[in-house]
């Protein structure tokens, strides 16, 4: 560690630090790991991961988000982190928001938060087994992986090398859902994790004025598509303008609705 200021901004870590060998466990203080996966980008995966840690840090618990989408890093945008994260005696210290939920993005690492990631695919599976193991994440009782859509070779990674507990998909309420569905619980067979969930983002719009729900993407079939699977909950969020703003506005710790209460009830 000769000669290191603590900064890992340019380098993600230091080979020199006194990480864990290979006999220990690696972040035994983690209790629970969610992958949050969608087959297909655009239905606010992102958004859905902050907002089940904000849940779950709003019921007393130890939250953080390990944000695998190395080339659409937006979790920390939402929480409001922009100061890079540092190395310290056991590896990279992760972020922490305002109100105490841990978060790891290769935007902590990057001299500006819009400098785009040029990386190759083994690069960028390489990067994310590292969130997990060179990152000090100390006591967490729920993490939350921000997967990027498909099953690459992030997801191979992720499923592979990070003790991971359940799945949860998130989806929009469109015909084209049940491929997608279909593909997410064919690769959680086959890598033997359990789907606890899936949250079918912009379910519909209630109209400010009337009251009425529109359903802006057509009539959900998601219910009959979970059973198919045997996939026993579903949550349904609506489209609502506030949480963009939100997220855009740094701010998703304090977004308001219930939409997620009974998200402990599968973790």
């Amino acid at each position: 560690m000769s000669g290191c200021n603590g900064n890992c901004g340019a380098c993600g870590g230091c080979s020199q630090m006194p990480f864990l060998d290979e006999e220990q466990e690696i972040n035994p203080d983690v209790k629970k790991v969610y992958a949050v996966i969608s087959g297909k980008g655009g239905v606010g995966k992102s958004m859905v991961s902050s907002m089940m840690a904000v849940a779950m840090q709003r019921k007393g618990y130890k939250t953080a988000i390990l944000d695998a989408d190395m080339t659409g890093p937006s979790i920390p945008k939402s929480f409001g982190i922009s100061e890079k994260v540092k190395g310290g005696m056991y590896g990279i210290e992760p972020a922490v928001s305002e109100k105490g939920t841990k978060v790891m993005s290769v935007n902590l690492l990057l001299e500006n938060e819009t400098d785009p990631v040029l990386w190759r695919g083994p690069i960028i599976a390489d990067a994310v087994d590292q969130f997990w193991s060179n990152v000090h994440w100390g006591e967490v009782d729920f993490m939350f992986v921000d997967m990027p859509p498909g099953t690459g070779d992030v997801a191979l990674t992720v499923f592979t090398t990070i003790p991971v507990d359940g799945i949860i998909i998130v989806t929009s309420p469109q015909e084209l859902v049940s491929m997608i569905v279909s593909k997410a619980a064919k690769m959680a067979d086959i890598m033997k994790i359990p789907i606890v969930g899936i949250v079918e983002n912009m379910s519909g719009f209630v109209c400010p004025d009337c009251g009425k729900t529109h359903k802006i993407f057509g009539d959900s079939h998601i219910d009959q598509i979970a059973s198919t699977f045997g996939i026993e909950k579903v949550f349904h969020m609506p489209i609502d303008p506030k949480l963009a703003e939100l997220c855009d506005n740094g701010s998703i710790e304090n977004f308001e609705g219930d939409w997620l209460d009974d998200l402990e009830t599968l973790l």
